[in-house]
Order: structure tokens, then sequence, then C-alpha cells
């Protein structure tokens, strides 16, 4: 196997010692995480002033790193290999981090050893089966995890219980179990990307560790994640912004430097901070699909293309373009629980939040506008074959997690229709909560015998015009320029 070779110089107070590195191909990019393998492991060389890392036979220099690299979180473990955990682990280490992947389901974390995605999300699988298995890991062992690497990453689920509170039973489980494991490791860093409320991570989750551990000997801080679904490996490798939530500079100065190589603002602020921030992102975003979507049921009634509107408005670069997309609503992990969340939290803190409230009143109320319109042409859908063109909650991802495509198949159950799905990735999650409908195989399949096809999610392969020829379609996102004749209706132009 052809060698990479790099010269590090050590600077010992004014003195330099030279060595050579070697790396294999499939371990360049991870130079840093094997050189402070070694420094950690040469004691004469543990108070370094500096380290310069030259490629031989090259004059430029690759790094130069201060003393607290000694320090930095090189290697990090993940509790959690859902959306979250997994990709920010796939993409730590593709990054140049040693990365421990630790779930409790044996049957996930055998596929992700053996470099098989649990989870359909676009490029993950290219770049989980790319990295070498000395860096990327995955095991049930937490213990062995937490106690060989620097750093802990929380990115365990944090569900939505009935009154829009969030459940964080799996939070506290892990808390418990790290803390335990902390007894025996003072000074670990603990970093939480689970979304959770203002307000938990300095009240709830730094007291519940301590509890566990008996001691207050860790660092904690609180980076809260901004990967969409269907474009998380994307959003990973390119961030709009890093916020990091923290109660020191050191804590800073280390997660900072995970992320070093990112050509983007590092935006610190406290672990409350850095909660809200996640919170009224997501919810400024909902908030722009709905005002688009009640924008977009005015344009309908007055026979006007909201895209066009929503084009001429975002021209303004006080608003932006993006989000503006009117349609059958918002799903997902994200935006319907932080809103929900977010409501409950004026609940708790005896502070209205009536914009907040009106944003997801209208989000569950535009899917069924579909199902209205296919009403309008069909008359009563009772024994009317109806076939749901996209199940995930979005393009790029296998979640139905709160997807308009639930709420749809539900109300035409109850209205009687025969419910045909199809996606070709989500609906193996679909049938777990609906196995009475029928799935097809194919586009064509599904709407072969369909009375109307309602377009929910906008898959590339579904938006091919000549599919629903013939056939009554009900297009709630846009998968077809508006067309003139009867047989076809976008939900909000």
């Amino acid at each position: 196997m052809e060698l990479t070779t790099y010269q590090v110089k050590v600077n010992l107070n004014g003195t330099f010692e030279e060595f050579p590195l070697e790396l294999a191909e499939d371990e360049t990019s991870h130079l840093l995480v094997k050189l402070q393998d070694m420094l950690r492991n040469w004691p004469k060389l543990a108070k370094f002033d500096s380290v310069q890392v030259f490629k031989k036979g090259e004059p430029e220099m690759v790094y130069e790193l201060p003393q607290a690299f000694l320090s930095s979180p090189m290697s990090i473990s993940i509790m959690g290999t859902g959306y979250v955990g997994l990709v920010t682990g796939v993409g730590t280490c593709h990054i140049g981090r040693r990365v421990i992947c630790v779930d409790i389901d044996e049957k996930k974390v055998d596929k992700i050893c053996k470099r098989i995605p649990p989870i359909y999300e676009k490029g993950l699988k290219e770049m989980l089966v790319s990295l070498p298995e000395k860096y990327f890991s995955c095991t049930t062992n937490l213990r062995e995890a937490v106690m060989n690497t620097d750093c802990t990453f929380i990115a365990v689920g944090t569900p939505p219980k009935e009154n829009g509170e969030q459940d964080l039973k799996f939070v506290e489980s892990a808390c418990a179990e790290l803390g335990k494991i902390l007894k025996e490791k003072p000074g670990h860093m603990v970093v939480v990307k689970s979304t959770v409320s203002p307000g938990t991570t300095q009240n709830k989750i730094k007291a519940m560790i301590a509890e566990h551990a008996g001691h207050t000997n860790f660092k904690i801080a609180m980076v809260p994640e901004f990967l969409r679904e269907g474009l998380a490996i994307e959003d990973f490798l390119n961030p709009y912004r890093i916020v990091i939530g923290v109660e020191d500079q050191e804590t800073f100065e280390a997660i900072k430097f995970i992320y070093e190589d990112f050509d983007t603002p590092f935006f610190k602020t406290t672990l409350t901070g850095a909660e809200m921030i996640k919170y009224a992102s997501n919810s400024l975003l909902a908030t722009k699909i709905s005002f688009a979507n009640e924008i977009g049921n005015l344009c309908k009634s007055l026979d006007i293309d909201v895209y066009e509107v929503m084009d001429g408005v975002g021209l303004d670069e006080r608003f932006n373009r993006k989000f503006l997309n009117a349609g059958r609503g918002f799903g997902g992990s994200c935006l319907p629980k932080d809103v929900k969340a977010l409501v409950s939290l004026g609940k708790t803190l005896n502070q209205p939040t009536e914009l907040l409230k009106a944003v997801w009143a209208v989000n569950e109320n535009q899917p069924l506008k579909m199902i209205e319109l296919a009403e309008k042409h069909l008359g009563d859908l009772k024994n009317k074959t109806v076939a749901v063109m996209g199940l995930a909650f979005k393009p790029g991802t296998d979640d139905i997690r709160e997807s308009p495509a639930t709420i749809i198949i539900k109300e035409l159950l109850e209205k009687g229709a025969k419910v045909i799905g199809y996606d070709q990735f989500a609906q193996e999650n679909m049938e777990k909560i609906y196995p009475n409908i029928t799935y097809a195989k194919s586009p064509t399949e599904a709407i072969k015998d369909a009375d109307v096809v309602l377009g929910v999610t906008q898959w590339p392969e579904l938006r091919d015009e000549k599919l629903y020829k013939g056939k009554l379609f009900i297009d709630g996102m846009k998968f077809i320029d508006k067309r003139t004749t009867d047989d076809y209706e976008g939900i909000c132009w």
C-alpha cells in the first residue's frame, strides 16, 4: 500500500525535535488523529510550544498546531444513530476525526459495522463505505466508546408528547449511563446535539450527569444541528454557521477545533442561547412555509399562481425566496416538533405564542385541501381508488415522521377510499403505520387504476408529466408546471 510521509517539527522552548509520520492512503485525512496519538504517547514532547507539519519534500506548512491541540477532542463517541447521530458521526469521521457510534439496537449496529446505513439519506451510503475501520466504528458498548474518546455527543431522540412538550426519556437514560461511566473519567467533554427546550442542558442534563457521576468535573456544551433531511450530508459539509453554546472559552475553542477546516462563522453563546437559536430557526422556517400556504390559498381563490407571487416577494433581500414554496404543508422530525415545543414552553412560562399557534393550525389543515380538491371533482370518495405519490415527509429521505402523507391517508381511509401508496424509499416505514393499504412497486402501477392521483412528495422520478396523462392529478408540491386542462389541480395555484 502506498504511504504518504509527513515531516513533523515539535518546538520545545526553541529547540526542535523532528520525526517522520507515515500514513496509508486511506488515512491521510486522519493525519491530526494519528499525530495526536503519537504526541500523547511521547511524554517528553507533552509540553511542546507548537507543532509544525510539512508534507515530505514540500516547503509549505500543512498545519501549525498550538499546545492546546494535545487536549482537543479528535476522538468522539456519539450516543444514538438516528438521522442526526449517524449523519453527524459519518460526517465527523469524513472530515478527519476518529468516531465511535453507540446504539442499543444490535441489528442497527451490525448494519452500520457492515457499512449498510439503516436509514436512507442522500450520499450517506457512499460516505459510510469510504470510512476506514480504524477511524470509524459502531458498538453497543457505551463504556468502551466513552473511555476511548475525548468527547461524547448526545444525539438521542426527543419525541413530542401529545401536549407538545418534549419527552426526555431517552436523554435521561443517556445522561444516567454516561454519568456512571464518567465516575472513572473526570475531565471528559459532553456535547448535546439532541434538540431540547431552552434551559434543559443547563438545568437538567448537566445535573443528571453530575448526579450519576458523583462530580461536576466534566465540560458540557450545546451544539445544535441544522441538518435538512434529504440534504443532511451536504449541510454537514457546508454549514451556514456552527452555533456553540458553552460555559467557558476553553470549551468553545476545543469544540471549534473539531470543525476547524470549515470556512463558516462560529457563533459563541450560552447553553440556553444555543437551544433557543435552534428552536427560533426552525420556527421561523415553519412560519415562512405557513405564510406561503396561507397566501397560496388566497391565490387559489383568485386564480393566481402563488409561485409567481413568491418569486416576486423573494426578490426583496429582506425576505429571501427560500422556504416560501406553498404546498401541502411541512412535516418531519424538526419543524412540527419544535413549533409545538415552543408553544408548550410558552404555556409553562405564561408567555403567549399566538403566532406559532397559528403557524401550526395552518399546517395541520393544509394537507386536507388536497382531499377537498379531489372531492370537488369526484364528489364522495367512498370506494374511489386514490393513489398517494410520495410518502416520506420530503424528498431525499425515508423519514415519515409528521409526513403530510400520513394525514392524507388517515383522512382518505375515514372517507372509505381505497388507497394505493408509492414511495421508492419510504414504503417500508409507512407500512408499519398503515399495513392494510396497497403499496405499488412502481409509479405506473400505483396510478394505473386510480380515480385520482395525489402528488404529495416530490421525488424526481415522480415529476414526469407523462405519468399522469389521462388521470385527475392533484398537485401538492408543484410536481409539474401548471396545466390548463380540467384534469389538473394545484393545491395553491
